[in-house]
């Protein structure tokens, strides 16, 4: 790998020139950067995925939606549909993609959108009736057509920017000087037990601004899983013989949380798109055992299992330490912000 990782090296430094110049005109304002009259908060990453943006945005509303008029806006990777879409009782998995449908689907109290053009999308937002108060842009730390009031820099515990490399050598968007634009920086998934020396350690290595604030996430599972028209215990399920299903960036943790030895672990591309083949191959090696994915995935196979086959694991962003402190950045953004700058 470090072999590989050196022959593509030249390949990182171009990309590397690309995006500094691209991010040079945008600081300069050369390219516009466009504001808004709403608090804007983005959530984005350095790296090319798995670092916990769904969790995080899903916190994020849980914070602000019994006391603002909030939406969320995300691009909608891999959905079947262009342009800009506001979820409604028509919307699935293939017309907003998976995450916004996930959202849709557990708060139906906010509007959820999607829009690769995130300025279209905004702009579509604020013409509704009532419009939303805060719009929560979900993985939009590289669109810098909007300029955000508030920028929510996630990196994964054990895979840190700090420790990676520009594609292609590596796995990050853009050179580790971009995490300066962010207002705080989360590092997600870590261990529950991770101690206050460790925590510094990490800090050192991120070097954040003197203004910056890093803060410290595990991932927390539900005690349930979820089907259709029931619900099982973790406990029982993990005793349970069963097929475990992830089409996700990372899914090591999920399998651990659940398998047993007698379990099958079937693991499918991030945001795959479940064919009919994949559902008979699926429910081949099943049979008469049940299926347990995450809940990103549930949203684009529920419509495909038979009823009462397919269970689901929730989780959600638990702050380690100094979660107080967090929501108390979020709020004083929110409630003292007429408009972005």
């Amino acid at each position: 790998m470090k072999l590989i990782r050196k022959i593509l090296l030249p390949f990182s430094l171009l990309y590397w020139l690309v995006t500094a110049i691209r991010n040079f005109l945008y600081d300069t304002d050369f390219f516009n950067s466009q504001q808004f009259n709403v608090p804007v908060i983005a959530i984005g990453n350095l790296s090319t995925g798995g670092t916990g943006k769904s969790p995080q945005t899903e916190y994020l509303i849980r914070l602000l939606k019994d006391n603002y008029r909030l939406a969320t806006l995300s691009r909608g990777y891999k959905r079947k549909s262009e342009g800009y879409v506001l979820a409604d009782a028509n919307a699935n998995a293939g017309i907003l993609g998976d995450e916004p449908y996930q959202f849709y689907s557990k708060f139906p109290d906010i509007n959820v959108a999607v829009d690769a053009n995130r300025v279209n999308g905004i702009e579509s937002l604020l013409q509704l009736n009532p419009s939303p108060e805060v719009i929560v842009l979900d993985d939009a730390y590289q669109h810098r057509k909007v300029k955000a009031g508030f920028y929510i820099l996630l990196t994964a515990y054990g895979d840190i920017y700090a420790d990676d490399y520009l594609l292609p050598a590596g796995n990050l968007r853009e050179g580790r000087n971009g995490a300066k634009r962010a207002d705080v920086i989360v590092v997600t998934k870590c261990p529950m037990n991770l101690t206050e020396a460790e925590q510094e350690k990490i800090k050192k290595k991120l070097r954040p601004k003197p203004e910056q604030k890093v803060y410290f996430t595990a991932i927390e599972y539900d005690a349930v899983v979820y089907g259709d028209n029931s619900e099982i215990s973790t406990k029982e399920v993990k005793e349970k013989e069963k097929v475990l299903v992830a089409g996700i960036a990372k899914p090591k943790p999920f399998f651990d949380q659940l398998k047993n030895s007698s379990d099958v672990c079937l693991t499918y591309p991030d945001h795959h798109d479940f064919s009919a083949k994949d559902i008979d191959d699926i429910l081949a090696v099943a049979r008469d055992r049940i299926v347990v994915t995450t809940e990103k995935d549930y949203v684009r196979l529920k419509d495909k299992m038979p009823a009462g086959k397919l269970f689901y694991l929730p989780i959600k962003t638990s702050f380690i330490t100094n979660g107080d402190d967090f929501n108390k950045a979020v709020l004083n953004y929110v409630g003292k912000s007429t408009a972005n700058g």
